[in-house]
């Protein structure tokens, strides 16, 4: 009989092209998954209902997937290092496998957990999965981490990346007598959204599980990969992978993506097709440089990195963030993206530069605010990558061009060049003409006619003030 071996899903929620499960299989046949839903993270404040019902959606699919290939993926609820550990003891696992996060939290909780198991005699083995390199592969001159993007995607690049690792087939799940021990151990059934106290009413817009990323992979590299570099930041096209909650969660390998991207070049002689598929590859390297940033540096999830925007005077109007949050500024494509945001969970990725840069550099509210209020909406809602966004916005992070504004109406005469996207998403402005759409000069008696808020601040004007702001900041 083979020895029990407990894989610890995290950001991994698959069974195909997973490194530390694949191990696992290869060791034992006996593997069988464990997912703690850790009141660590459920019990903060920046978690968004969205989030949660995909998480259980990816959980219930995962669950399904270990069914059909003969075992079980087991519930645990509480606290990581003591849930782990007792439900290994209880079964008489010989080692608990589990692959690396690069969040300070995680890295903190993955100590505890493997202290505790090691004390209670149980072998631990960890692995690194979702990234194509790890923190440790890549490093500038004299063994430094990179700060910069540009030479990362030079050095991250030139490296050969891993083929998909083997799936999961043909494993022994638990006996009935284990069954039983390891519910008297804490395994649970998968609870609902609103058993956990979240409630989102509305549908997802992204599909969860491996075989919704497997999918939307497919969809992607079928038609809008060949024509990503032209059409990725215009929101009223669908020109997006809308992969990034299943890269977050881990539903679909990055192996699998990388292999993805490499079939689709092999598909083309167009040199434009090409280009486009580089230039997604290129996003695939700005998540892993976020990754390696926060792995290096994680000071970063709670603060600025540049020391000119860590003592900045923000305005901080309550107002204002509350406005913005309602998408009620007066400025139509920056309450699009909001309104997009506060009733789907996701926002296109060029609106998101759009209302960062609005509520950092426009109404001056320190960019943490806005930082926490995206986590507490996102389907696809990632500490690196969320972070790293923000802090590229509000010019406090690593960036060689640290001060950029984005102006709003000419952001939106650029990418929504029709109003398509802003009359989706605020409705009341259906009937006004494209040109006062887009450049905001709606006059007051139309705004009221349709019940429109007036714009709460003047763009030039903030954008003169930060500007003195930063200068002042600067010269100290």
């Amino acid at each position: 009989m083979s020895d029990l071996i407990l894989f610890w899903h995290r950001r991994d929620l698959r069974i195909a092209d997973n490194i530390g499960l694949s191990a696992a299989r290869q060791m034992s046949s006996k593997v069988v998954g464990i997912f703690c839903l850790d009141r660590n993270l459920l019990n903060r404040d920046d978690i968004a209902p969205a989030r949660v019902n995909y998480l259980l959606g990816c959980l219930d699919a995962l669950q399904q997937s270990y069914a059909e290939v003969g075992s079980q993926l087991l519930i645990l609820s509480g606290e990581p290092s003591q849930a782990i550990p007792s439900l290994a003891e209880a079964l008489q696992a010989r080692s608990v496998f589990w692959n690396w996060d690069v969040e300070p939290y995680s890295q903190e909780r993955d100590r505890a957990v493997s202290e505790a198991l090691k004390e209670k005699g149980i072998s631990v083995q960890n692995f690194w999965d979702q990234l194509l390199h790890s923190p440790e592969e890549i490093y500038a001159g004299s063994h430094q981490p990179y700060t910069v993007y540009t030479p990362f995607w030079k050095n991250w690049i030139g490296k050969s990346k891993s083929q998909p690792a083997e799936k999961l087939q043909k494993a022994e799940g638990l006996t009935q007598k284990e069954r039983e021990k390891a519910k008297v151990a804490g395994a649970i059934a998968l609870p609902t959204a609103k058993d956990l106290g979240f409630v989102w009413d509305n549908k997802l817009v992204i599909e969860p599980g491996e075989l919704g990323a497997r999918s939307q992979l497919e969809l992607f590299c079928e038609s809008a990969i060949f024509n990503y570099r032209e059409q990725r930041d215009f929101p009223g096209i669908d020109g997006t992978s809308r992969l990034s909650a299943a890269l977050k969660f881990g539903t679909i390998g990055i192996r699998t993506v990388w292999a993805a991207t490499i079939a689709a070049k092999e598909q083309t002689d167009s040199d434009g097709a090409r280009t486009a598929i580089e230039t997604w590859q290129k996003e695939l390297a700005w998540r892993e440089f976020y990754q390696h940033v926060l792995y290096h540096f994680p000071e970063l999830a709670d603060g600025a990195y540049r020391e000119l925007l860590k003592s900045f005077p923000w305005d901080n109007n309550e107002a204002h963030f509350q406005a913005w949050c309602e998408g009620k500024t007066g400025y139509p494509i920056v309450d699009a993206a909001m309104r997009q945001l506060n009733e789907i969970g996701w926002m296109h990725n060029r609106c998101r530069m759009i209302v960062a840069s609005f509520l950092t550099k426009d109404l001056i509210i320190n960019w943490q605010w806005g930082e926490k209020y995206f986590m507490q909406k996102l389907i696809d809602g990632d500490l690196s990558a969320n972070n790293g966004g923000w802090q590229w916005s509000a010019s406090s992070g690593m960036d060689p061009q640290p001060l950029r504004i984005f102006n709003p109406f000419s952001q939106a005469q650029k990418f929504d060049p029709n109003g398509d996207y802003i009359r989706q998403w605020l409705p009341e402005l259906r009937s006004i003409d494209t040109q006062s759409l887009l450049t905001g000069n709606i006059s007051p008696i139309e705004r009221q006619a349709v019940g429109y808020p007036s714009p709460i601040v003047e763009h030039n004007l903030q954008q003169r003030l930060f500007k003195e702001r930063y200068q002042q900041q600067k010269n100290k």
